[in-house]
Formats: structure tokens, sequence, C-alpha cells
């Protein structure tokens, strides 16, 4: 394999290797819901440890992003995404190898291991992609981020009726897996598997001085929005479909997943439409898109499927466009690692509370018009605060 590789451009192979590794790191824990009955039946989970099981990957991406910092930091990129993927494989075989307590070490264990890789690949990105080049990186990252969690959607259900829920949550392993005899060649054997700590920056290294705490605050409320809005709306976006329109839990659950569908357009949209107009502009026209969505299950709900496929486009493209930002701001490895820890920490916070509180909010108002609103308001957050500091990040000197 080495000498084939070996004949394929080094950024290709990248490319390649990052298509990969995020197929890992959203559908090992998106693989719960559809077996989420017999996890009921088999193990007797309650429904708070039914909701723990979606919920703790999502908290550890808030409370780990400080540790999978440091591990970039300390480890390099490359040893920081084998730990990943490592991370993934030995979670996804633990958590279907016993009963209660080997699911939610397997799961937490799946938590950490992606919290580095959410840190580790925008770095890569950033040291291994010419600027011109990085914003279609971030588009190809976030849109295989979605292709995992789609494929292990519609994947895990059938599996499981054929081999039951254990090895169909193993399956995940395979893509680890392969990612892994990818990875190791790409890089090298040595700069996979042996640490290779980053150079600290020096105190007098160049670099943007004046508005870094704010374009932190900025990127990070606007993650925050993005995060609260995608959260919120996949989990409570087939209840609604089901008590608005009557439609049938498989149906519902079907209709829902264009939202997730049309975020790969979102993902590789980004770049090409940025060749074209400024990021300001890109960002502009994501918020659009993402405001359709609370405005248009609230004054046309019947049109459910236009918004949801308008909302998919804007939440995949978001987050790249966040991501891009932060990789060509950060004037060096270690403060993208720092940046990006700050952003995702913060946000991923507020992901973790999404379905919780749309959730709340519905049971106590008795309709779907103020969780809606709710919505709506972190939308709004995204929608400011990402598109000043793109636009502030646009006008900076390279």
């Amino acid at each position: 394999m080495s000498q084939l590789l070996a004949k394929v451009p080094r950024g290709w192979l990248i490319l390649a290797c990052i298509g990969l590794i995020a197929l890992n790191m959203r559908g090992p824990f998106v693989a719960v819901a559809p077996v989420v009955d017999s996890l009921r039946h088999d193990l007797g989970f309650s429904p708070v440890e039914l909701g723990l099981l979606t919920g703790i990957p999502v908290l550890c991406f808030s409370l780990a992003s400080p540790l999978a910092s440091m591990a970039g930091r300390r480890f390099g990129a490359e040893f920081a995404i084998m730990l990943t993927l490592l991370g993934v494989l030995a979670g996804v075989v633990i958590r279907s190898s016993g009963g209660g307590v080997p699911v939610m070490v397997g799961t937490v264990l799946i938590g950490v291991a992606i919290t580095i890789g959410n840190i580790a690949v925008p770095l890569i990105i950033r040291r291994d992609f010419a600027p011109r080049r990085q914003a279609t990186a971030m588009g190809v990252y976030t849109a295989a981020l979605n292709i995992g969690s789609f494929l292990t959607s519609v994947v895990t259900a059938p599996l499981a009726d054929l081999v039951g829920w254990r090895l169909s949550l193993a399956a995940s392993a395979l893509l680890a897996l392969a990612a892994i005899v990818f990875w190791i060649p790409t890089v090298g054997v040595r700069r996979a598997l042996v640490p290779s700590p980053v150079p600290p920056v020096a105190t007098s290294a160049p670099g943007p001085g004046r508005g870094v705490g704010w374009l932190v605050a900025g990127l990070t409320l606007g993650f925050a929005g993005q995060a609260f809005s995608y959260y919120g709306v996949t989990a409570w976006l087939p209840s609604f479909l089901s008590d608005e329109l009557s439609m049938g839990t498989a149906e519902a659950g079907a209709g829902s997943s264009l939202f997730q569908i049309f975020a790969i357009i979102g993902g590789l949209g980004v770049p090409l439409l940025a060749r074209f107009s400024s990021t300001t502009t890109v960002a502009a026209t994501l918020s659009a898109l993402w405001l359709t969505v609370p405005l248009g299950l609230l004054l046309a709900p019947s049109w459910w499927w236009l918004w949801s496929s308008l909302g998919g486009v804007a939440q995949g493209g978001g987050i790249t466009v966040i991501f891009i930002a932060v990789i060509k701001f950060a004037h060096s490895q270690a403060a993208a690692g720092k940046m990006s820890a700050v952003v995702q920490g913060v946000g991923y916070c507020f992901a973790a509370l999404a379905p919780t509180i749309v959730g709340y909010v519905h049971d106590a108002s008795g309709g779907w018009t103020v969780p809606l609103l709710v919505i709506l308001g972190s939308v709004l957050t995204f929608c400011i605060c990402t598109t000043v500091s793109v636009r502030w990040v646009s006008r900076q000197p390279n």
C-alpha cells in the first residue's frame, strides 16, 4: 500500500484521510438512536440513561476541549489523530461488549476521542493546505461529518435486525480501522505513532494583537448559536412533524433526515461560493438560510421539507465558515488550537443543553411556538456574531 500511496500527491492523500477521519467523528454516537429500543429492552436502561448515551459525547466535546487542545500541543496533530481513531475504535468495541457499565464507559471514551479530533483536524488543514485551499479542505471535512451521520442513521437499524444491536454498533469500528490503515502510511509511521510536541510560540512572535479577545468572543457566540440550533432542531424536529402534521414516527424520522442530508451541500458549497464572493456574503447567505427554519416552521409548517433542506445547507455551511475564520486568523498552530478549544468548548456546552431546554419549553408552553422562538433566538445569535466576526477577519492583512 505504501508504494501505491507514494504515487498519489500528498495533498490529495491528506484530503482523503480527512474525509475518512471525519466519517468516524459523528457516526459512532448517532448510531445509538436507531437501536434505542433494543438497548432499553436488553439492558433495562431508563429514559435518563438513554438520554445520557446521546448527550455524553456532546458534553465531552465541551468539557474535554482543553484536554484535547493540550494533546494537540504536546503530542502533535498526527499523533492526536491516532489517539482519536484508536479511542473511537476502543470505545466502539467496549460499548458493544457487555452490559450497562461498558456501554457508558465506551460512550465516554468515544466522546473524548472525537473531541481530540475536533481540535486536531483543523490544525492539520491549517498547516498542510495553502490558504486558498483551506476552505475546500474544511468543506470536505464538514461534509464528511454529515455523511457519516447520515450513513450511520440509515444503516444501523437494518443491520441490527440482521445481526443484533451489539454487532450493529460495533460496525463503526470498520470505518476507524480504514482510517487508521490510510493515515499511518500517509503521514509516516513515526509521526503517526510517536508524539511530536508543537514548539511553543515565542512571546515576540508576530501576529494579530488588538481585537483577538473580541474576535474569539464573537466566533464563540456564533458557534454556540449554531450548535444550540443544530442540536435543538435535530432532537425535536421529528416530534414537531408528528404533532403538527400528524406524521407517523417513521415518516417524521425520515422527513427530518433532510436536515442532515443537505448539510453535505452546505459543507462543500461554502468553498465554491467563497470563490465568487466575499466570506462576509457567504456568512450572510447562510444566516438567511438558517432563519428559514424557525420562521418557516412557525409561519408555514406544511412547507417543512423546504425549511429542513435550506436549514440543512445552512448548518453544514455554518460550521465550515466558523472554522475557516479560526484557522485564517490564528497566527500559529498553537494559537489555532487554543482558539478552536475555546470556541468549541463553550459552543458545545450550549449544544449539550439544547435538547433539554427546547424540550422543557415545549412541555411548559404546551406547544411549539415558544420552542421555535427559542431556536430563532439562537439562530439570530449565530447570524449576527458570525457575520460580524467573519467580516472583521476578512479585513485583516494576511
